[in-house]
C-alpha cells in the first residue's frame, strides 16, 4: 500500500497485490480509519507492505493486527539513502581531513596551484555548500533530475556541480557573479542554525531587512543547508 497525489494537496491510497503486482483497489484519502476498515474485511491478509507512514502503520495495526508489517524495497533504499545523506552532511567538515589529497605525479600540477584560493566570502561558502549538497545526492546514485527536485535547483545547475571535481572548480569556471542576496547569506546561515527551516519565512525576514529579490533565490540559497 502507498499513497499518491490525485491533484494538488489531495491524496489517495492504492492497494496492490504483492504477488501478482496488480492493483486491488484505490480510494481518495490516506487516513488510518479508512485503511483499517478495508483490512477488517480481509482477514486473510498475512503480510502488509507499506512505506514509513505512521498513518498506514496505525491502520494496519487496527485492521489486521496479526499481519506482519514490512517495508517495500523502494522505501528501504529511500530511507537508507536519506539517512546516509544526513550522516554525511553532519560530518562533512571532518571528511576532507580523513582522506589526504593525492600527490601530483610528473608534470601534473593541481589546477589550484596556478590560481589563488578564493576568499572565504558568503558567496564562496554558498558555492561550497551547494557543491557538497549536490554530491551527497549524486554520489549516492540519485539522478540529476531527482537531485534537482530534492534541492529545488535547475537540473543544469545540479549537473554542473555534480561534474565538478572540487567546489573551487565551480567557482572559477565561470566566476559567480555578485548577487543581491550575498549581504544576507550570513543571516540565512544564522537563522538556519537557530532552527528556522521555512524558506518563505526567511524570505519575508529578508524583505524586512531591505532585500528586494525573489523568493526562489532564497530557496536556492538554503537548499544546500
Amino acid at each position: 500500500m502507498d499513497d499518491f497525489a490525485l491533484y494538488g494537496d489531495t491524496y489517495g491510497t492504492l492497494l496492490v497485490d504483492a504477488d501478482t503486482r496488480l492493483p486491488l483497489t484505490l480510494w481518495e484519502g490516506r487516513d488510518a480509519e479508512q485503511l483499517s476498515r478495508r483490512l477488517r474485511g480481509h482477514p486473510e491478509v498475512e503480510i502488509a507492505c507499506r512505506d514509513g507512514s505512521r498513518t498506514y502503520r496505525q491502520g494496519i495495526a487496527a485492521g489486521a493486527p496479526d499481519a506482519l508489517q514490512v517495508s517495500d524495497r523502494f522505501h528501504l533504499w529511500q530511507g537508507l539513502s536519506r539517512r546516509v545523506q544526513e550522516v554525511a552532511a553532519a560530518h562533512r567538515g571532518c571528511l576532507p581531513a580523513a582522506v589526504p589529497p593525492p600527490e601530483p605525479t610528473g608534470s601534473e600540477l593541481p589546477e589550484a596551484a596556478s590560481e589563488p584560493v578564493a576568499a572565504d566570502t558568503p558567496a564562496v561558502r554558498h558555492a561550497r555548500g551547494l557543491f557538497e549538497a549536490v554530491h551527497a545526492l549524486t554520489d549516492a546514485g540519485r539522478s540529476y533530475s531527482s537531485a534537482a527536485r530534492a534541492l529545488g535547483l535547475d537540473r543544469r545547475t545540479v549537473r554542473k556541480y555534480a561534474r565538478a571535481r572540487t567546489w573551487q572548480e565551480v567557482v572559477r569556471r565561470p566566476p559567480r557573479r555578485p548577487s543581491t542576496l550575498d549581504p544576507y547569506l550570513d543571516h540565512l546561515q544564522q537563522r538556519w542554525d537557530e532552527g528556522q527551516r521555512n524558506a518563505t519565512i526567511l524570505h519575508q525576514e529578508l524583505l524586512a531587512k531591505g532585500y528586494l529579490g525573489h523568493y526562489q533565490r532564497v530557496k536556492m540559497a538554503v537548499a544546500p543547508l
